[in-house]
């Protein structure tokens, strides 16, 4: 072969190779949009009906809940539903994923740096739900803490750094803003206090919210390797691993207190679950015996007391799921 075929099977083989790499990328980048799916849409209907039906009593409403189920048992060929999932709702600690995607992408990207005291912040935030650790983790990711308060001209300044979580997920194609989600503020059992109150608006206009679609999209991210590259995810995942398998005295324990009521021996579950006066929230991955792989994401608003309605949700997404085999 001669030095001239040589250099032009090399170009050719450098293009090939390069519009292969530039297409994974565009890929990659594309929203995570599964495919609306008739039959999941079934078993959401139905789940919503039956928890309706049990808690009718009650005075549970549909304005008192909201569900995403996302299929993932394909990877190629995800499929999702949902009920009332574009519902803005108060996320309560389930904003704290969306905190830690921010800060693995960030510091696989250079922009964060990663050290043993940040990582033991995000363990903290997800194992343990601690406020303290995410107020770190937030404040590390924008650049700006608490404090007194501020002038107008100072909090709109402080405001805007405050503001990248959002715009970053923004940039990635999650609707931020009025009618969609906003993760720029801190969880707090107390306060908030200063600034922290003066942006939260005198009417807590300006408070979290997250929607069901969201989350699960999210999630899905996550378990897919999507959000960041495989190994962080698997990082990810490690903080979210429950194991429900044993009994607990705490109610609200993030592997006893939610989904994980509803799930036989052999499933796996990973998740983040959070949980107010008022709310109760739990995104989960499921893997089921039967090799099912479902993102489930239900929320609750008002009916903080009333720990079973998502235990009962998952009872029959999994039901419905099954009984399509």
């Amino acid at each position: 072969m001669n030095a001239e075929l040589k250099d032009r099977l090399f170009f050719v083989a450098c293009v090939v190779l390069m519009s292969a790499v530039f297409a994974a990328a565009q890929d990659k980048a594309k929203p995570f949009e599964p495919a609306a799916s008739a039959r999941l849409q079934k078993v959401v209907d139905d789940a919503a009906r039956a928890a309706l039906e049990k808690f009718k009593d009650k005075g549970l409403a549909e304005k008192n809940f909201a569900i995403t189920l996302i299929d993932l048992t394909d990877p190629a060929r995800p499929e999702r539903a949902s009920f009332r999932g574009a519902e803005p709702i108060y996320p309560a600690s389930v904003v704290k994923l969306f905190y830690l995607a921010a800060a693995h992408r960030w510091m696989e990207d250079g922009r964060l740096k990663e050290s043993e005291e940040f990582t033991r912040g995000l363990h903290d935030m997800i194992v343990d739900s601690s406020n303290d650790a995410t107020a770190f983790v937030l404040d590390s990711l924008t650049g700006v803490s608490s404090g007194a308060e501020l002038s107008p001209k100072e909090l709109q300044k402080w405001g805007e750094k405050r503001n990248v979580v959002n715009r970053y997920y923004a940039s990635l194609g999650y609707a931020v803003g009025p009618g969609g989600i906003n993760v720029n503020q801190k969880p707090w059992c107390e306060g908030p206090y200063g600034r922290e109150r003066q942006f939260l608006g005198s009417k807590f206009e300006n408070r979290n919210k997250l929607t069901t679609d969201a989350t699960a999209r999210l999630l899905a991210e996550i378990v897919t390797g999507r959000a960041v590259t495989p190994e962080r995810s698997r990082r990810m995942l490690e903080l979210m691993k429950r194991d429900f398998s044993g009994k607990s005295e705490d109610p609200d324990d993030q592997a006893h207190g939610f989904t994980g009521i509803a799930l036989e021996p052999g499933t796996r579950l990973w998740s983040k679950a959070g949980w107010t006066s008022t709310a109760r929230h739990d995104a989960a991955y499921l893997e089921l015996p039967d090799g099912r792989r479902l993102v489930l994401v239900t929320f609750t608003s008002d009916f903080a007391k009333e720990r079973d309605i998502i235990p009962t949700v998952a009872r029959e997404v999994i039901k419905g799921v099954a009984s399509e085999k």
